[in-house]
Order: structure tokens, then sequence, then C-alpha cells
């Protein structure tokens, strides 16, 4: 553990700080955009920032090539799909994933690989769906296939103000119901699918690798959603081995959008069955026939034209990160993390009440670069998210406020009960703001910070300065109106 910074040192001052200096370097060349118009860029799990490099790179591809859909037989056609393929032996290599053991399944995003998986997996009364309340809704809606198949979606709680989740507990509800490990219930027989963030996107917590063998001890096959965790922290796929993980690109290095993956294991994704077919993942067709040949490898799960002039964007982006180096950028991100929380726990209101509350870890410790937190007044009432999302934007700060997709974190986060949802959303609630008044909570979500690739102490003293400058010390007042919250 690094020692605690001083109250109002520079981020630059911290131990360790100067063999991070490559980034500040690059920030300076690749990523100097971020700097235009007096910006400060802090939305990190949203989306990362693509390098100069990687759009000129882009461009220099395409001006010099011809390309065209790779399921055609013609030159430019063999072109792209070389190019496509060469991507997915880099997927391969990034992740110490070995050819004859894992696939890349190239999709729109991280989300559509879940569904991919959802979808096609074999959920059953006697193969349940497992997963712990931080999911992103990506990940929670997989429930909706597992309930439609008769199979039980289950839960696996929060705990404590750091919003882990409990080893004891993950235990108790893999087993729920299954008898030990012995018998038709193990790994032999019927399974059952457990999915939880290596990284949660609301609190910033990591969970433990490890519970991928805990869940295959138990008879599950693990969907590890790495969307959050991969932009920042190595993931070696030579130990850690899930049956699926899911993957967008963006968040690992900005560009392109519009393309994520699925790693999934091969014995894993010869047991999923598809409930349909497209252009470009079946052998043969038959219409009189009423009859379908799916292909055999992961083409049967990219469903009509891959986006083949940005696929080979996503090689350039790994050995353009791979050069930066994953632990460089992991150890800038540390820093300012754990500056960070040091400076917003420490700030007071003169009536004594702390300004922040954070939500999740508030030391460096088994987290991630995500700060999620609220304001709040001297009298200790929260400021409304809506107030700091108009402010922060004015000010020219790139922030995310809300829920963030993550609905279990946040009632964990803002304590609300199981018996509490049920008792008060009897009623019929048409909006979010409804909703919040049903369960009597002051606001509707949290400000998120995030840390990534291209951050500097410049960007984290400026965030503090601002709370400080705009918060501290600010009472409770009437302001503008509002808008209505549309969505969480």
């Amino acid at each position: 553990m690094r020692p605690e910074p001083a109250p109002h040192t520079s981020p630059t001052a911290l131990p360790g700080y100067t063999a991070t200096a490559r980034i500040d370097d690059l920030r300076a060349t690749e990523y100097r955009h971020l700097d235009r118009d007096g910006q400060v860029y802090l939305d990190y799990a949203g989306a990362g920032v693509a390098a100069q490099a990687q759009v000129r790179e882009h461009h220099d591809r395409l001006l010099a090539g011809m390309y065209s859909n790779p399921h055609s037989e013609n030159p430019t056609s063999a072109a792209a799909g070389s190019l496509v393929e060469s991507a997915r032996h880099a997927v391969l290599d990034f992740f110490h994933a070995d050819p004859a053991e894992y696939a890349v399944v190239f999709t729109p995003n991280a989300s559509g690989a879940c569904r991919l998986v959802g979808e096609a997996y074999d959920f059953g009364r006697a193969s349940p769906f497992v997963l712990t309340w931080d999911n992103h809704n990506s990940v929670n809606g997989i429930r909706e296939y597992a309930r439609r198949s008769g199979a039980s979606a289950r839960y696996v709680p929060l705990s404590g103000p750091e919003l882990r989740v409990a080893e004891s507990d993950l235990v108790t509800v893999l087993d729920a119901g299954r008898g030990g490990l012995t018998g038709w219930w193990g790994r032999t027989g019927r399974r059952g699918l457990f999915a939880y963030p290596a990284q949660s996107n609301f609190s910033g917590v990591q969970h433990p690798l490890t519970w991928v063998e805990l869940a295959h001890q138990r008879g599950y096959d693990v969907l590890l959603d790495a969307a959050a965790f991969a932009p920042t922290n190595r993931l070696d796929l030579s130990v850690v081995r899930p049956e699926f993980v899911c993957l967008s690109w963006y968040k690992l290095f900005g560009y392109p959008t519009g393309v994520g993956a699925l790693l999934a294991r091969r014995d894993a994704l010869a047991r999923l069955r598809r409930p349909w077919f497209a252009g470009g993942t079946i052998r043969a067709v038959s219409v009189q026939g009423d009859w379908h040949r799916s292909m055999d490898d992961e083409s049967a799960f990219e469903d009509g034209t891959l986006n083949f002039l940005s696929i080979p964007d996503v090689e350039f982006g790994l050995r353009w990160l791979d050069s930066i180096g994953v632990d460089l950028v992991h150890s800038r991100v540390g820093l300012l993390t754990e500056w960070l929380l040091e400076r917003l726990t420490t700030l007071r209101h003169d009536s004594g009440r702390p300004l922040v509350q954070v939500y999740g870890p508030t030391t460096g410790a088994g987290r991630g670069g995500t700060v999620t937190f609220n304001l709040r007044h001297p009298d200790g009432t929260v400021v409304d998210e809506r107030l700091v999302a108009r402010e922060s934007a004015a000010a020219g700060f790139a922030l995310r406020t809300g829920c963030f997709c993550n609905p279990g974190a946040a009632e964990g986060a803002f304590e609300i009960s199981r018996a509490s949802i049920r008792r008060r959303l009897l009623a019929r609630v048409d909006t979010i703001d409804q909703y919040l008044a049903a369960l009597r909570l002051p606001t509707g979500g949290a400000v998120r910070v995030s840390f990534g690739l291209a951050s500097t102490a410049t960007d984290a003293e400026r965030l503090v300065a601002f709370v400080q400058s705009t918060y501290l010390n600010r009472g409770v007042g009437t302001g503008a109106p509002l808008p209505p919250r549309q969505r969480c």
C-alpha cells in the first residue's frame, strides 16, 4: 500500500508518479485535443479517448487499399477478410488466450456479446442464472432469457459500505439447491451460468478473478464482464479461464466505436444454441426444405456483414495500448484514484459535515479508477445530481451523473431494501421521478468520475478545485428549475 498523501499535496508528488511520466508526454502529443477549450475529460468508464495515431492509421489504411464485404471471394473481399482474421489473432495474443481454446466473436459492443450468450445459453430448471447485484443492465437483462426458459435468476447481494460481495454469500447462492459438488450436479451434468463484473462500473470495486474457478468447482459456466476492467488492468486468459468474456473496444482505447467482442471458450461456444440465423452465420439454408446448417466456428455468431472497415482498428488499438503498457496505465490510474479519494473524503463544511459521500471503497485497495459520489449541503442534504451535471458541464467537465445502468449497485449504495421496493412500487409509476418519490429517495443517482489512459494530475486537481469552490459551505438554493429525469 502506498503512503497516504498529505492534504493539498499534488498527485505529482506521490511516490511512483514520475515513473508514469510517459503518459504526460503522450497527453501533450497524441492526446493534445483533450486540452482544447479548457475542458477536463473524466468519463473513461463511459468511453476511452482516441489517440491521433489511431485516426491517422484508419485514414491511411482506407486510402491505401480497397476493401469490401468479406463474404465474397474477390480480391477486395479477401483483403478485408485477411485484416479481420489478423485482428482476431491480435485479440487472442493481447489476452494471452490459446487459439485452440478461445474464439473471438466480433459484436457491436459488450452488450451485444452479453445478448449472444443470453439468447443461446441452455437455461432450464436445473441450470440457473446466478449474478451479483452490481452487474450492468446488459448482464441483468440475461435474466429475461433465463426465466423464459424456466430457469431461476438468483442474485448475490452487496455487503457493507464498500459495496463488495462477501465470498460466503456467493458460495451460498451458487450452492443453493445443488447439494454440493458430487453426483449429477457436477461439471459433467447440467450447468448453470454465473455472471459478474471484473470491475463494477458504479463503485470501481474489483471482484476477485478467482471466483471463476470457484464457480467452475460448483458446476457453473462463467460470464465475465470485463468492459470496465480491461482498459486499465491485465486480463490473462491463460490463467483465468471463464467461458465467456464481454468487451467493448472503445472503452479500452476510444476508437473504433460500434465494435465489441465476445471471447468464448470453444467448447462453451459449441454448446450455445442460437434461436435464429442470419446472413453470414449459416453454411447452407433451404426455403422449401425448411432447413439450415450453421457455420461451425465463431462466424456462426457474427450476424450479417461485419464492420470490416473498423475491425482492423482494433488490432492497431491493441498494439497501441500494449506499446504504452497496460501496467503503466494501471499505475497512473491507481495513483490518481488514491489521491482523489483522499482529497474528497477530507473536505468538510464549516458545519463539520462532509462535503462528499463516496459510494464504495474510499482507499485505493481492491478497486479501479472509477469514483462515484454525491455532494452534500452543510445541513447534510444531498445536492441534486442534475444540478451538478448542469454546473460541471458549464465549467467544462465531462463526467457522468445518474445511476450508470447499474441498478443493483445503486440500490446497495442508497440502502434501498427489497421490502421497500415491493411495498412502495405496488402503485403504478410511469416516470423516474415518480419511482424516486415512491421510494422516498432524495436524489436520482450520483456523480461518477473515472480516470483512464490519458489522465493527468491536472485533471484530478481541477476537479477537486471545482468541487471545493462550487459546493463547499453552499446552502440549499432555489435556482433555476431542473429538468425531469428521463431514464435510469
